[in-house]
């Protein structure tokens, strides 16, 4: 059985670029190599030309491909006509495709974070930081201020580039026309050491440059920051300038240029303030209208529910957990569990087996810090009801205070302390979701 290829005196007039490369090589017997040494192009240009990934070819490659492939006139011209259809054809998806790049769909709205979600956003839109990493311990809602900051960028028209690492939370769905689902996952893996610059620059140029000046966002979500370039960032930070990045993770990067955003907990004041407006609150009562519709929130619910968030540091991922018991007790026990041993409640009963194993990327966290960090965490937390202060520390310890700022400073950017005013001094309080988990450890 032959193959039937189109002669060269009759092209098609409506036959793709790719088509007609292909079937001209065809005809007189050449492969991609061969094709490629003759033209002098490289053999993945030839490829992708063929495949139809590369639609945009400059008009000295298509001269040098018409040249190795001996064509005549008309041959030739309707060569150049296919390629002039397909730069205009690939500039309208292009641009098409950078319009929708959009960052994937929240599962649930977000609640508080306005004013740290304001900061990110504006930040990142005026260019005054090209270079955002957001920390904070696991399960204290870094995706959820992420997809909003990305949300709102992207109504300001800047194109949003999304990349899920291996730590990123669920609770988001990729948008169905977003056409560019690979770009973001490539840059990743550049900035991991992964790839060259040789593949990825030229791809990212053509998207960006589709929207001629305007800058970008290219969110890497869940990120292990430890394994992360900083000479390949900084070389695509010089390419791209209108590029900025938006980080999440549970450690910095410390690079020079990077702006460090501290994720703390909601706002969940002491029941004596009577704030039943808080963040931690609203949180936790929508959390609350999803498991019980039922449980009206009178007086005396607010009251147990305003204690709930307290005890639990308004810690997102344990109010959610707590909320979830709701399905087998009321809010009354559910308080009264709180108050004796709160670690049981940290299983998310919706979540099967594993719960929500927050306890577990909890106690990895306290499991990287290092020793004498985890030996001050366990001091702390017999300090009270794990509420400190600057002095505890120094007297603890027998550091200077310098030496003790800095030590509550790294204890602050990991997440398993949070800022705290209880007492109507500033201080500090260990997170009930770190004391649960360093009480577990030391039982073992």
């Amino acid at each position: 059985m032959t193959l039937s290829h189109p002669p060269q005196h009759t092209p098609a007039a409506s036959s793709t670029l790719g088509s007609l490369i292909r079937g001209h090589r065809l005809r007189i017997g050449l492969t991609q190599r061969e094709l490629a040494d003759l033209s002098t192009i490289s053999v993945r240009a030839i490829r992708d030309l063929e495949k139809g990934k590369a639609q945009r070819p400059r008009t000295d490659t298509v001269r040098l491909i018409a040249d190795a492939l001996r064509l005549g006139p008309r041959s030739r011209t309707a060569l150049e006509e296919a390629a002039r259809r397909g730069q205009r054809a690939g500039g309208d998806v292009r641009r098409l495709s950078v319009e929708r790049a959009a960052p994937p769909v929240p599962l649930y709205p977000l609640v508080g974070r306005e004013a740290e979600t304001g900061v990110v956003v504006e930040e990142l839109g005026s260019g005054a930081e090209r270079l955002i990493t957001v920390v904070g311990l696991s399960g204290v809602g870094k995706t959820r201020l992420a997809l909003e900051a990305a949300a709102r960028l992207h109504e300001a028209g800047l194109p949003v580039l999304w990349h899920s690492g291996d730590g990123a939370a669920a609770g988001c769905l990729r948008t169905e026309d977003d056409l560019l689902p690979g770009l973001a996952d490539g840059c990743a893996r550049f900035l991991r050491g992964a790839g060259d610059a040789g593949d990825l620059l030229p791809e990212l140029a053509d998207v960006l440059g589709a929207i001629g000046g305007q800058g970008s966002v290219l969110v890497l979500d869940g990120v292990d920051t430890g394994v992360l370039d900083f000479g390949r960032l900084s070389g695509l930070l010089r390419a791209f300038p209108g590029l900025r990045l938006l980080l999440t993770g549970e450690r910095p990067w410390n690079v020079p240029g990077e702006r460090l955003f501290l994720l703390s907990p909601l706002e969940a004041p002491a029941p004596a303030a009577g704030h039943t407006d808080a963040a931690a609150v609203r949180f936790f009562l929508s959390q609350l209208r999803r498991v019980r519709p039922d449980i009206v929130p009178d007086e005396r619910t607010l009251a147990d529910v305003v204690w709930i968030c307290h005890r639990l540091d308004g810690h997102p991922a344990a109010l959610g957990a707590a909320a979830s018991w709701l399905t087998v007790c009321d809010l009354s026990t559910l308080r009264n569990i709180v108050d004796s041993d709160p670690a049981p409640l940290l299983d998310h009963l919706a979540g099967g087996p594993d719960g929500s194993r927050l306890q577990e990327r909890v106690g990895r966290t306290l499991a990287a810090l290092p020793a004498a960090y985890r030996t001050l965490v366990g001091d702390l937390c017999r300090v009270g009801d794990g509420e400190f202060l600057l002095q505890d520390v120094v007297r603890l310890t027998g550091r200077t205070l310098p030496e003790c700022g800095r030590l509550i400073r790294d204890l602050l950017v990991s997440g398993v302390v949070r800022s705290s005013s209880d007492g109507g001094r500033s201080g500090f309080r260990v997170l009930c979701v770190v004391r649960a988990s360093a009480g577990a450890a030391a039982a073992v």
